[in-house]
């Protein structure tokens, strides 16, 4: 949909329902803010963008850092909500590996451009903002390393190492594909780091399946 339709579909003054009118606005914030960044971007652009008076728009938001906290609350969550599905569609430990994988290509490959405000936020030194931020690496890191020993029997720290190492792959890999390797499709890229990934965490085999002494 063009701007222009944006607009059309959005006529100021019309009512909705408080909850409708929360997912519009966040919408709209996500507009503005992946294309001007946090400091750029003005509680007045954002209003414009819905459609609404600033009034309505601090009824819902008091301010613009809790608009921007509540926005990237939900991309992050969607991160994390989207690789916890991905562990649990199999107990295939190769396809949970690509299915991880794909889960950031895809999400840096949206069309909305969230990942910016996860992963190239300009409001890292805001505390609220960085706690949110880490706790993408944190709980995707958390729910892999259960994996890793509940099939390997490694020890805990030891997992979880393993499972940072596989989340930071595949966030920065999955960044520099989007910018810098125009030539290679999204499924291609995703596989070929699946692959290494794979080659390096089968290194770690099932608990079960090492020889008993």
């Amino acid at each position: 949909m063009t701007a222009e339709q944006q607009d059309v579909a959005r006529p100021r003054g019309a009512r909705m329902p408080r909850r409708e009118r929360r997912v519009q606005l966040l919408e709209s914030a996500l507009e503005v803010f992946v294309a001007q960044g946090y400091h750029a971007a003005a509680m007045d652009d954002i209003a414009e963008r819905a459609g609404v008076s600033k009034p309505v728009l601090y009824q819902h938001f008091p301010s613009k850092l809790d608009l921007y906290l509540a926005l990237l609350e939900q991309s992050c969550t969607a991160i994390i909500d989207n690789c916890r599905q991905a562990l649990e569609s199999t107990e295939d430990n190769r396809q949970r590996v690509d299915a991880t994988m794909k889960v950031f290509y895809e999400y840096v490959a949206n069309d909305s451009g969230a990942f910016r405000l996860v992963f190239e936020s300009d409001l890292t030194n805001e505390p609220a903002v960085r706690e949110q931020v880490e706790r993408v690496t944190t709980e995707c890191a958390d729910i892999i390393a259960r994996v890793i020993h509940g099939d390997t029997g490694l020890p805990d720290e030891a997992a979880r190492l393993l499972a940072v190492s596989l989340v930071g792959m595949a966030q920065v890999s999955a960044r520099f594909w989007l910018s810098e390797t125009a030539g290679i499709d999204r499924q291609q890229a995703a596989d070929l780091v699946s692959r290494l990934a794979w080659r390096g965490i089968r290194g770690y085999p099932r608990s079960d399946d090492q020889p008993v002494d």
